[in-house]
């Protein structure tokens, strides 16, 4: 039997589930604001990808292994009626697993990313600062935030990687994430296979200030995509979940009634 993602499984048994997918680096409790609001009224299904969190590690991360891992989970909990919310990463994986079980998927809700290839040489330099804190066997969590200082600016970057630093048994410092598959694999990550046409209702919810959705990937997505929208988050970047979540939660609630009603 193929490994099982770890999962969380929230609220009541219904017909329909609600799937959380999270981003690069992440762990199934990412998208936690948005499933602690959907959970009241459906069952949501938040689950760490190959390579993060508490789920397996794998030499091997691409996006059509990851689709897998994600049905053989939903196969195994027997879900038929499916709405999938992904953010960045996720929201690539959630479009291949579209593809695998079109007829079980009720709706895609895209958060800040395009079926398309990216090409982002800034994140060389953060790579190299997450390998390092790795390499260096450190015995402090202190110790690891000053070097990634050193890499990466942006302080709320940091604290979000400051959620993946442990402690292990032997008293090194060490990522949840496997920091090695995602070097390794990265340009399959930054990269995209097209998909085959599917007419599942998707909105693409894009942040503002990001550079994620754009104009320019509008015809890639409708050749993909082709019941599909995108709505603009105004004064929000890539983490718009985090940032507005109240009005990215409404335009789900009301997103997800339109289609299902």
């Amino acid at each position: 039997m193929s490994k099982l993602l770890n999962y969380k499984l929230e609220g009541k048994r219904t017909s329909s589930v609600i799937l959380l997918l999270h981003g690069l680096f992440g762990n199934l409790d990412n998208l936690g604001i948005l499933s602690r609001n959907f959970k009241q009224h459906y069952q949501t299904l938040s689950v760490d990808l190959r390579n993060h969190g508490l789920s397996f590690h794998s030499n091997i991360h691409n996006y059509e292994i990851m689709a897998k891992d994600v049905v053989t989970l939903l196969m195994h909990l027997d879900f038929d009626h499916i709405h999938i919310i992904g953010h960045s990463m996720g929201g690539k994986v959630a479009m291949k697993v579209a593809t695998l079980i079109e007829k079980k998927i009720s709706t895609l809700i895209i958060l800040d990313i395009s079926p398309v290839q990216y090409f982002r040489k800034q994140d060389d330099n953060m790579l190299k600062g997450l390998l390092l804190i790795k390499q260096q066997k450190l015995d402090n969590r202190s110790k690891a935030l000053k070097i990634l200082a050193e890499y990466i600016k942006e302080q709320s970057i940091r604290q979000f990687f400051n959620k993946s630093l442990y402690l292990n048994n032997k008293g090194i410092i060490c990522w949840r994430f496997n920091i090695d598959a995602i070097n390794n694999n990265y340009e399959s990550i930054l990269g995209w296979k097209s998909i085959s046409l599917i007419s599942i209702p998707t909105i693409f919810i894009k942040g503002a200030n990001s550079d994620y959705i754009l104009p320019k990937h509008k015809e890639n997505i409708q050749k993909q995509l082709s019941n599909s929208e995108i709505h603009s988050i105004s004064n929000t970047g890539h983490w718009l979940h985090v940032e507005n979540p109240i009005q990215i939660i409404k335009i789900i609630q009301n997103f997800i009634k339109k289609i299902v009603n």
